[in-house]
């Protein structure tokens, strides 16, 4: 068996922008700490890893700071040195385009293999445990990739390993910026397995018979990027390939959804969000369904922001006026002819709690008329 950790979109050096900027740094370091956490799993022995790949955007920008170049290259060369196979493809964050690129300035230190190939092309071949491994790739380069002519990617006649590693994405949109790759050319080349990069979520295809997969991004980078959680670890085992997805321990960014329908006051929705607390948590709360009361969404988060340690309150809500409610029963609408019925209901109620989850349906039923759905 030969063992590979697939890398992709690392982003070291992002700053979140939506964090004050005590909490930035914070964040900003604990991400770029990831690429220490990737050398450490790789570096256990219970690991058996023999292969890192890491396909595209290891740095936020291509001319990321002194410092954290410096400790990306100690930190690579700690595989290197212990006998990994190491691959780095440039993405189109750190593009290797720029004259001043991080991996124009730094190749001739950079441990292991660097991509720096404009068009597809074998680009090393390595014996592992064994095993003959092929290595394609391209590093996109502005005026040199050209990529209405990606239709051929190579493939040597030898046995072994056939691995491909591109920064992009398949089937590319027109106006997305990404490398476009083909899925038809790409089954042409059968290769063992087709390593990618830049799409942030894990992703697994099929092209032709050959595996395709994004390892996503580990660690969350936005409000709508929660991070994986885990690296990807791919097993060659004599023609079969299989993933594993070891577990890794991030910063925890939840969405809590919220229905107003079941609360009665702005004190009861600071409380329901309270019952969350947890000063190390990016926390989201999502304010859905109908309100009797208007909504202070900026009051909410500013009880609520010592309790998190990133706090976003997004209202989804409806409001719903009570004292207006009978206005609908005059309506020759399907919404008018829900109101009576509920209202109707009610009236017979003869317990208070039944009386209650009518209200609530009545609540939610009006929300749902008011979205449109």
């Amino acid at each position: 068996m030969i063992r590979m950790l697939h890398l992709a979109d690392l982003h070291l050096g992002y700053k979140p922008t939506f964090l004050d900027e005590e909490r930035a740094v914070i964040r900003q370091k604990e991400r770029d700490q990831l690429l220490k956490k990737a050398v450490d799993f790789a570096l256990d022995p219970a690991q058996g890893i023999d292969m890192v790949f890491i396909v595209g955007d290891l740095f936020e920008t291509h001319r990321p700071e002194e410092g954290l170049v410096r400790f990306a290259i100690e930190q690579l060369r700690r595989l290197t040195t212990a006998g990994i196979y190491l691959v780095t493809v440039p993405g189109n964050h750190d593009e290797i385009s720029y004259l001043d690129s991080v991996y124009r300035l730094k190749k001739e230190e950079w441990p292991g293999v660097l991509v720096e190939a404009p068009m597809p092309e074998l680009i090393d071949s390595q014996e592992i445990k064994g095993c003959r491994v092929w290595v394609y790739s391209l590093a996109y380069t502005g005026g040199l990739t050209k990529t209405d002519a990606l239709n051929d990617f190579p493939r040597k006649a030898g046995e072994g390993l056939h691995i491909g590693a591109f920064h992009g994405t398949l089937d590319w949109n027109p106006g997305e910026r990404s490398l476009p790759l083909k899925s038809t050319a790409l089954a042409k080349a059968a290769y063992s397995y087709l390593a990618l990069g830049h799409l942030h979520s894990f992703q697994e295809h099929k092209v032709g018979s050959t595996p395709a997969v994004y390892p996503g991004a580990v660690e969350n980078k936005s409000l709508t990027e929660r991070g994986v959680g885990h690296f990807t670890v791919v097993n060659f085992t004599e023609g079969k390939v299989s993933l594993e997805k070891p577990g890794v321990t991030i910063r925890e960014h939840r969405e809590v959804k919220l229905d107003l329908s079941t609360l009665q006051s702005q004190e009861e929705i600071v409380a329901a969000c309270r019952r969350h607390r947890d000063p190390e948590k990016l926390v989201e709360f999502c304010l859905t369904g109908a309100a009797e009361f208007p909504i202070d969404v900026q009051g909410i988060t500013g009880e609520l922001q010592a309790d998190f340690f990133y706090l976003r309150v997004r209202d989804e809500s409806s409001f719903v006026d009570w004292s207006q409610i009978e206005r609908y029963t005059d309506e020759h609408t399907v919404r008018g002819a829900f109101v009576r019925r509920i209202l109707a209901r009610m009236e017979q109620a003869g317990e208070a709690r039944q009386k209650e989850v009518l209200r609530m349906a009545l609540l939610k039923g009006l929300a749902v008329f008011q979205r449109g759905d």
